[in-house]
């Protein structure tokens, strides 16, 4: 069973930044791409950042291009997402996933296993 744990969300200013970070347990991590996915009130789940599994490949939603950030250490099981110069609509909850395969993918559909969320609020 694969666990992933998302902490480093918060409450922020427009502007300001946070990192959040996604620990998996097991050690199924390395062979996966990895996706951060995010969901406001009354909207769908959408997709924010993807990275291969060996890191070299990332892709990015149009919305977080030039402000966003993901990577990851196989080393430590852990996915990161970089925010910068956020904004109040990227208020969400944030989910780190893993995806079936090892190259990038996108729809939520191709995540086999998802995080329990953790909340991002950005205040105006």
């Amino acid at each position: 069973q694969v666990q992933l744990v998302e902490s480093g969300g918060g409450l922020v200013q427009t502007g300001g930044s946070l990192r959040l970070s996604c620990a998996s347990s097991g050690r199924t991590f390395s062979p996966y791409a990895m996706g951060w996915f995010r969901q406001a009130p009354g909207k769908e789940r959408e997709f924010v950042a993807g990275i291969s599994s060996t890191g070299v490949g990332t892709y990015y939603a149009d919305s977080e291009k030039g402000r966003f950030a993901i990577s990851r250490d196989n080393a430590k099981n852990t996915v990161y997402l970089q925010m910068n110069n956020l904004k109040p609509e990227d208020t969400a909850v944030y989910y780190c996933a893993r995806a079936r395969f090892s190259s990038l993918v996108r729809r939520a559909s191709d995540f086999e296993y998802w995080g329990q969320g953790t909340q991002v609020t950005v205040s105006s």
